[in-house]
């Protein structure tokens, strides 16, 4: 399994246009969106000047990106060109596989969430403690396994072709309605009211609480748990019946 986790990674690091999208990308949104707010401009009801506040959000989206989209399309294509199979024929186990993309998913979204504190940091000004930042680091790279999860199991729910709309439908709209790309607070309530139990939402509210030196919401905790769980048990059981089809 070791060699496996070693050549994910290494395709993952050769993929000029995925390490784009997934580290540079976010950094390059935020400088976009906070690039009209003065340093002094605070996001409604959150105490959190607009800069810190993206900083979250950005840092998220970067661990999403790298977790949900470096899954899903990797393990459908991988599938329909019969190297899972080839795999199953070896001794590695049927964990193994998922753990290695994972792994490698993983390793790739540290680098996106670290590269978008050095540019808030350096660009904007963003100051924090420093449990703070290693707090934030440590929640965000953490909270992406849940997503890592929903990318397992969309990969072994769609075909190669289809993988792509698919993912990046549950992409934008878990990002946009999640309130990764603006603040939630300007959606009608109507949507607000939605925005609150999707696991985009709840996943930048755990790094915004950090930022505001408060402790995390029992519902932002619970409702991520709760995703993780379906995704979670969704992939087990798609693998599972991807393998009897076999």
């Amino acid at each position: 399994m070791n060699s496996l986790i070693k050549l994910e990674l290494a395709r993952a690091l050769r993929n000029r246009k995925f390490l784009f999208f997934s580290v540079l990308y976010p950094s390059i949104l935020f400088l976009i969106f906070s690039s009209s707010a003065g340093s002094d401009d605070h996001v409604d009801n959150t105490g959190l000047t607009v800069a810190t506040y993206l900083m979250v959000s950005m840092a998220s989206f970067g661990a999403l990106t790298a977790v949900l989209m470096g899954n899903s399309e990797r393990i459908a294509k991988e599938r329909e060109s019969g190297w899972v199979r080839q795999l199953r024929l070896t001794s590695l186990p049927g964990r193994g596989y998922v753990l290695a993309k994972t792994a490698g998913a993983a390793v790739v979204s540290l680098p996106s969430i670290v590269v978008v504190f050095a540019v808030a940091g350096a660009v904007k000004h963003v100051r924090l403690d420093a449990w703070q930042w290693l707090a934030l680091t440590g929640v965000i790279w953490a909270g992406s396994l849940v997503f890592a999860a929903l990318g397992v199991a969309i990969g072994y729910l769609a075909s190669g072709d289809a993988v792509r709309p698919i993912t990046m439908i549950i992409y934008f709209g878990l990002s946009i309605l999640g309130g990764l790309w603006m603040p939630s607070t300007t959606f009608p309530q109507w949507l607000q009211d939605i925005a609150e139990w999707l696991p985009t939402h709840a996943y930048a509210a755990l790094g915004r609480a950090i930022e505001q030196s408060q402790a995390p919401s029992t519902q932002d905790i619970a409702v991520l748990a709760v995703y993780f769980v379906l995704f979670a048990g969704g992939a087990a059981w798609l693998y599972r019946k991807d393998t009897l089809k076999a």
